[in-house]
């Protein structure tokens, strides 16, 4: 499917998964193994968030895993990689990895690593590249997701992440981050419009 999408395809099959972890997260849900891999893409290239076998219902938005506890390196934040510290904030980071495969259509993310080497190349600052589909914009969303900081990392707020892609129907050529801040009547605006629908959360269990 992604070496068939375009751009905005592309975005929209982000759009729906960031949805589907808001939701989680109103739920009180952590996933804890989001990747591409535990995504499941329709037939009209709807993408829907799968595989729970490590997602825990959390009370504080935190859950610590015991020592020896298995986990997906290459998409967790520097707290899971030490402190086995998981949240919806690193989530949030799975999810820019998630991002940049979607727009890398495909590739292993740190490729050129072993799982090793990992923590301390991210505590070195070294980050993702932009992947060639990407844009300067939206490479930028991955990167806001990747803060060393957990509080750092934006909130998957479902309005947030559809006004991003209100924004890219309206506007072709997006240089700033402010995009991520629309106001919510312009979100109002596109569904009168026909540009985007209000789908139901795109989780399937």
């Amino acid at each position: 499917h992604l070496h068939q999408a375009r751009a905005s395809t592309l975005l929209h099959m982000c759009v729906d998964v960031c949805e589907a972890m808001a939701y989680l997260e109103d739920q009180q849900f952590i996933h804890r193994d989001l990747a591409a891999r535990n995504c499941l893409v329709d037939t009209d290239l709807t993408v829907k968030v799968s595989d729970f076998g490590m997602a825990r219902y959390v009370l504080d938005d935190q859950y610590t895993s015991s020592a020896g506890t298995k986990f997906p390196v290459k998409w967790s934040a520097p707290e899971v990689l030490y402190y086995t510290r998981f949240s919806t904030k690193s989530d949030v980071w799975a999810f820019g990895v998630l991002m940049w495969e979607v727009y890398s259509l495909g590739k292993q993310p740190y490729e050129q690593y072993d799982n090793i080497h990992i923590a301390e190349k991210l505590m070195q600052g070294h980050r993702l590249y932009r992947p060639q589909q990407a844009t300067e914009s939206i490479y930028r969303v991955m990167k806001a997701c990747w803060h060393e900081v957990a509080v750092l990392h934006p909130a998957p707020n479902p309005d947030l992440c559809l006004s991003v892609y209100v924004s890219v129907c309206l506007s072709l050529s997006l240089t700033t981050f402010s995009f991520l801040f629309l106001n919510y009547k312009h979100f109002e605006i596109a569904i009168m419009q026909g540009i985007v629908k209000t789908p139901a959360p795109n989780v399937h269990v």
